[in-house]
């Protein structure tokens, strides 16, 4: 936590955020503290379907003698898929106007210094 001036802490700040005691600003929106409620971390799933099908598929192509190979190389890229497909974070905040994903990121421990940062931002204001 720092003071950048006698009237404004700064609970969090990096090269795309700023929290405040007063404000949080993202870089393409800002948000006056005196309106966000509550703030928590929102995970964004992501599907794997895609990834499972083509293994389906690849595992039926390798019982061909014609398209063996197309099933090795199908096989290969879901099982890449699944591993790579990675599920995202968001910093969730609820305001008057509604809930609304301020931040996204596949980093959960960076959405994490921003949701703490907030909260204390949230208990500061009392």
């Amino acid at each position: 936590m720092e003071t950048s001036n006698p009237t404004e802490t700064t609970f969090y700040k990096d090269s795309s955020v700023i929290v405040t005691q007063s404000r949080f600003v993202t870089q393409s929106k800002t948000y006056a503290m005196r309106n966000i409620s509550s703030v928590h971390i929102f995970e964004i799933i992501k599907s794997k379907t895609k990834a499972i099908l083509m293994l389906f598929v690849g595992l039926a192509f390798l019982l061909s003698k014609n398209i063996f190979w197309v099933g090795v190389i199908l096989l290969g890229l879901g099982v890449w898929l699944i591993f790579s497909i990675k599920n995202e974070y968001a910093v969730r905040i609820s305001t008057n106007a509604g809930e609304a994903n301020s931040i996204v990121s596949k980093d959960r421990n960076y959405i994490q210094k921003i949701v703490n940062a907030l909260n204390e931002a949230i208990i500061h204001r009392g």
